[in-house]
């Protein structure tokens, strides 16, 4: 299998690409596993316009390009340096009187000068590597805090650094301290080491929001530049945003020059994108869910970590590398098949991770049309569309349950249709989508021959090509998409409904039991004359067009089915796994979604009766304070700033909300994206939570001050709604 047949590159073995202080391309190529060498290239930065009679009114460009088709951006505009680059995008506003990101701009241009060069040259990161090859850093930072059971605050002066757990992909780790040198010492130390130790990528749990920050500020205390880059340059950092699914995170984007930063964090949120049955995306929970966590990995709490490092360093130095151990193994499951997908998108590996699957797709896209010195079209206007199918025929208790879904449903639908987006003139899309399915069915049959380490190398492989798969319709309805295609995405979809529609009415004619259905599959109850799932298979296989192939690899003991895409599924070993946010909502107190998950376990493990005696011992718990604090208290994240709450509130347009006014009243930092866990006191159930709730880390070691009564009402609730 060779990845060069889907996307050309000029270069091998290629970790970074940087724009340096003089507008000119570095590339660091990985010659071994110990040398990095850097190479230097021109730098052409180009835009696009409408056509010859824009493009022309820009004096200082170097060359203009005629692109052949139909597409509304013509004219491809080389200029000699990014100062003249820069001019002519000024002028463009000046001329046209639209931004560049105005969707009626007459012209366009690529913010991202990494992209720019992959595109252009054409080149692609990491090719003739695997997974293994690249020099991977794991980071992580442990601080005092002043403040009694607070959070560390890197303004405090006293909230040191106090040690760094360092370790990359060789094996290599250490930690150090601060003890007998100074923090100053300890953070100079760190630079020193992430400059011998020369990785490709710095990777951290939370590094964007917390260590990479942390570490900047308490540098600047010292005046000493945290030169993390290559060639001994420093970090930069801008505010950003990060989207998985619903959820929209604000955090720092840091650029480390020559090197790139993953946050393992942001890997696990994507990873529950599509599972959605993850409780928690910090560390430890996340090693526990991916049964990462070693039996002796030593645990601190974060409120005792000033105190364990005043009484047992030792004890705390295990802990830290712990930290750095379970992220370089969160990072080894999850990195992979965005390693792979850098092998073909003209993005950096940072940026492969942090973009969207569509952005994704539309820079692959774009890229193959600038190659092909083909003109662009301008994306259609956003328009709405009816989705999947999907529905909960009949709520309750289920065992022997089976599941069946449609391979790659939306693509093999493009696929078998022969559908193409109308201003994809040269047709890249389909030919991408085909020879991406082709290589991942390749990858998929290479791995059942190969050994252990071919085998991890195969799985990355169809796994990037599945993710990459399975974005292209979604792209149809990206409103920046350059070749959406609104109406496309509506047959698509349509079509997609129709084959579902068909499997359950075939399905409920041969005397199966519907349960729930979803976008592309069926949970179901067998016929009672039908207990071979490979016959059901092909009976279901024979009803449907070509090209569009069912699946049914998955049964269940039992299936307990709330309402639609809320259910819960024993496995045949015995594991439960709980899907949708009426059941297991981040939203929820801990101890809500604990119930329930016991709750469920017993339902489905046909132990029913069991759940009043539960339900007293949670009740019970509540009475006596034995629910630790945590188990009560809500977490929240701020989306957007305190000092913008207070603004809002002040015009009279906004609500008033209990985490900003703990936020607000407890006098520390806290900004945009910053977590505020509280939990409520007082003793009525029926209250106003804003003016009856504390922080939890306010609450006092032995002094109990939680609203029993409140939180009985919302057990009670609970108990009412699985009545």
């Amino acid at each position: 299998m060779d990845i060069s047949q889907l996307v050309l590159s000029s270069e091998e073995r290629i970790v970074a690409l940087e724009v340096d202080e003089q507008g000119r391309c570095e590339l660091f190529r990985r010659q071994s596993e110990e040398l990095v060498h850097s190479e230097i290239l021109p730098f052409q930065p180009w835009l696009l316009c409408s056509g010859p009679e824009l493009a022309g009114q820009l004096e200082k460009s170097e060359e203009i390009v005629d692109l052949a088709g139909q597409g509304s951006l013509r004219s491809l505009v080389f200029f000699p340096d990014l100062d003249s680059y820069d001019a002519a995008i000024k002028k463009l506003r000046a001329i046209t009187g639209q931004n560049p990101s105005s969707p009626l701009a007459p012209y366009r241009i690529f913010n991202d000068h990494v992209q720019q060069l992959l595109t252009m040259l054409p080149l692609r990161l990491f090719r003739g590597m695997s997974f293994p090859q690249l020099k991977r850093l794991q980071l992580d930072i442990e601080c005092k805090c002043e403040l009694p059971g607070g959070f560390p605050n890197a303004e405090r002066e006293g909230d040191e650094v106090i040690l760094v757990s360092l370790r990359d992909s060789s094996g290599w780790e250490t930690c150090l301290s601060s003890e007998g040198q100074g923090e100053k010492a300890l953070l100079k130390q760190m630079i020193e080491l992430v400059q011998q130790r020369d990785p490709d990528v710095i990777e951290g749990h939370n590094i964007f929001n917390f260590d990479l920050p942390y570490l900047q500020k308490r540098c600047r205390r010292y005046r000493i530049g945290l030169n993390l880059g290559r060639g001994g340059r420093g970090v930069t950092a801008r505010a950003s945003r990060f989207y998985a699914a619903e959820r929209i995170v604000a955090y720092m984007r840091y650029h480390i020059y020559g090197r790139h930063v993953v946050d393992t964090y942001q890997l696990v949120m994507l990873h529950d994108v599509v599972q959605r049955d993850m409780d928690s995306y910090g560390l430890k929970a996340a090693a526990k869910y991916f049964g990462l966590a070693a039996e002796d990995r030593t645990y601190v709490e974060g409120d005792q970590i000033s105190q364990v490092f005043a009484a047992d360093p030792e004890r705390l130095k295990e802990y830290a590398l712990d930290d750095v151990r379970e992220t370089d193994a969160i990072s080894r499951l999850l990195s992979p098949s965005y390693f792979y997908q850098t092998q073909i998108l003209p993005l950096s590996y940072q940026n492969c991770v942090s973009r969207g699957n569509a952005t994704r797709i539309d820079a692959l896209l774009c890229a193959e049309y600038i190659q092909a010195r083909q003109s662009l079209p301008m994306p259609q206007a956003q328009q709405d569309f009816q989705g999947a199918l999907t529905a909960s025929a009949e709520p309750g208790l289920f065992e022997n349950v089976w599941h069946i879904d449609v391979r790659s449903l939306y693509p093999s639908i493009i696929l078998a249709n022969k559908l193409c987006p109308r201003s994809d003139e040269i047709g890249v899309f389909s030919r991408l989508l085909g020879r991406l399915r082709d290589f991942r069915l390749q990858a998929k049959d290479a791995m059942r021959h190969a050994d252990a380490e071919q085998r991890d190398y195969y799985q990355a492989l169809q796994s990037s090509f599945k993710i990459l798969i399975n974005s292209f319709y979604g792209y149809l309805g990206f409103s920046q998409g350059t070749f959406n295609d609104y109406n496309m995405a509506r047959a698509v979809t349509a079509e997609g409904r129709a084959i579902l529609a068909k499997m359950q009415s075939y399905l409920a004619e041969s005397g199966a039991k519907i349960i729930e259905m979803d976008t592309d599959g069926i949970y179901f109850c067998p016929p009672q004359d039908i207990d071979c799932m490979a016959e059901m298979q092909s009976r279901v296989q024979s009803i449907l067009p070509e090209g569009i192939e069912v699946e049914l690899d998955s049964e269940f003991q039992a299936m307990y089915a709330y309402k639609s895409k809320n259910y819960a599924l024993l496995e045949k070993n015995g594991k439960v796994s709980i899907t949708g946010a009426a059941l297991k909502s981040r939203g929820l107190e801990p101890f809500q979604r604990n119930y329930m998950r016991d709750m469920l376990t017993l339902l489905l493990h046909g132990r029913a009766a069991e759940i009043p005696a539960l339900y007293s011992r949670y009740e019970d718990d509540i009475r006596e304070h034995r629910l630790p604090l945590k188990d009560l208290s809500k977490r929240e994240y701020l989306s957007t700033s305190p000092e913008a709450y207070s603004r809002k509130l002040a015009e009279g347009k906004g609500r008033r909300s209990a985490a900003y006014e703990l936020a607000i009243a407890s006098g520390e930092k806290y900004q945009q994206g910053d977590q505020v866990q509280f939990y409520v006191t007082g003793d009525k159930k029926k209250l106003a939570v804003v003016e009856n709730s504390k922080l939890l880390s306010q609450a006092k070691a032995g002094e109990r001050d939680e609203n029993i009564e409140y939180y009985l009402d919302k057990l009670k609730q609970l108990q009412q709604k699985f009545a």
